[in-house]
């Protein structure tokens, strides 16, 4: 069995397989494992850590959870306030309001409900003529044909930091299924893994062990009489690896880049060459103090400004200093990058003076700009009015002997953690099925 791919999903799947009794190799391009999840700890004080990636895990998150669970790693709630919102006055001012105090968010349900209504009669399928008519409108000419006021546009600009994509980019399709959904994410418990959510990653690398090979590039793919040829390279070094399974666990827009052949199913290759993936740009500050907080103050919010959503990135771990987390979405991941590189950080501290940043000194900081990342170019997936929701099932169909992972392929959690570890385990399970079914018929 061959996986290419080493973040959540592909170390899960190749960690199950190798629990079935099967032969795995892993490959990764990176010098590292976990893909998306990055936790940083150099260049900041106190022993104090932050995540450039994959950051918070809700309640009802459960496959990571029991995966975690499993290997003793011990899950901290954080923030337990919440999000608020960070919006600006008539008078220029700006402040954090909870979310039950903003009526933007209420105001948002109530308009999305007719389409939401229509959306719950077809009982959520991607494949009916109401999703397509969903799918090919974006937010922002939705947000136009309702006569949409600027208190509400900007709570849906606010959800850049939730999408990564603006209004324009984002399929209203997406907006509404994620209001019609009957799990409120944003009212749950919230969690990270004690010590960092790296350690999840860690001790599934281990497990694998020698199974796992590092900077080694999947170049192309080769299905023929039933034996899969990847073709790979390790520095400047190329070779060819057999095996009889292959797991793609890799996001679309790198899978895009590599020749497969035979080629694709023409739905699956439209599925993955149209779907999106969001601008981010993580940016984390570690200040001598924790300024922001104050007693009736979310520790985190959404905002329709310039620097995204914040929150405090380690109120779980000790030290009077404190990291404070900004991501970025969308064109706000450009505004962020636009503003450090004209006034340096400095200009971006500048910009939370609302909050207090004067208060404090900046002791150390560090920028993941994703959507340059070579291994990921993109913070993770969403649906723009480009993608037919049709094809959304063909991002996790399994062609021949090569199955697919990753959080884009999955239906309920996409975007999360959770659902590259679903995606992981699904892989594993339709690679065991597929070799029993084949073991039966011949």
């Amino acid at each position: 069995m061959l996986v290419a791919g080493a973040g959540l999903a592909g170390l899960v799947a190749a960690r199950d397989l190798a629990g079935m009794g099967a032969t795995v190799s892993l490959i990764d391009a990176r010098d590292r494992v976990g893909g998306r999840v990055w936790t940083l700890r150099d260049g900041f004080i106190d022993g104090q850590h932050a995540e450039a990636g994959g950051d918070l895990i809700d309640e009802e998150h459960a496959a990571i959870r029991a995966l975690a669970d499993e290997f003793g790693l011990e899950q901290v709630r954080i923030l337990s306030s919440g999000f608020g919102y960070a919006r600006q006055t008539r008078t220029g001012t700006i402040r954090i309001v909870t979310r039950t105090a903003g009526r933007g968010w209420e105001r948002l349900a109530q308009a999305l409900a007719p389409d939401a209504r229509r959306y719950r009669t077809i009982e959520s399928r991607w494949n009916s003529p109401v999703a397509a008519e969903l799918g090919r409108r974006s937010v922002a000419q939705w947000l136009d044909d309702v006569h949409a006021d600027e208190e509400l546009r900007a709570t849906v600009q606010g959800l850049r930091g939730f999408f990564l994509a603006d209004p324009a980019e984002l399929s209203l399709l997406q907006l509404v299924h994620e209001f019609s959904s009957e799990d409120d994410a944003a009212a749950g418990r919230m969690y990270r893994i004690s010590g960092g959510n790296d350690r999840l990653t860690a001790v599934l690398a281990a497990v694998l062990g020698d199974r796992l090979h590092l900077n080694t590039e999947l170049l192309g793919v080769s299905q023929r009489g039933g034996t899969i040829r990847a073709s790979v390279r390790n520095g400047r070094a190329r070779a060819q690896m057999q095996a009889d399974y292959l797991v793609l666990a890799i996001p679309a827009p790198l899978l895009r880049r590599i020749p497969i052949t035979p080629a694709l199913p023409v739905q699956q290759h439209d599925a993955l060459a149209t779907l999106a993936y969001g601008r981010a740009t993580k940016t984390l500050l570690q200040f001598d103090q924790r300024f922001w907080r104050a007693a009736t103050r979310p520790r985190a919010f959404g905002s329709a400004l310039p620097f995204g959503a914040g929150w405090e990135a380690n109120e779980e771990q000790r030290g009077k200093a404190g990291i404070l987390t900004l991501l970025a979405g969308g064109s706000a991941s450009d505004a962020t990058h636009d503003l450090v590189e004209r006034e340096g950080i400095e200009g971006l501290v500048r910009s939370l003076e609302w909050l207090g940043s004067k208060q404090a000194h900046l002791v150390g900081w560090k920028q993941a700009r994703w959507e340059t990342d070579s291994w990921s170019r993109g913070g993770y997936a969403f649906f723009d009015p480009s993608f037919s929701p049709a094809l959304r099932g063909w991002l996790a169909q399994p062609c021949g002997k090569i199955v697919f992972a990753g959080e884009h392929t999955s239906l309920r959690w996409q975007g999360y953690m959770n659902g590259a570890v679903e995606s992981g385990h699904r892989a594993a399970a339709e690679v065991r099925a597929t070799h029993l079914l084949g073991a039966t018929t011949t």
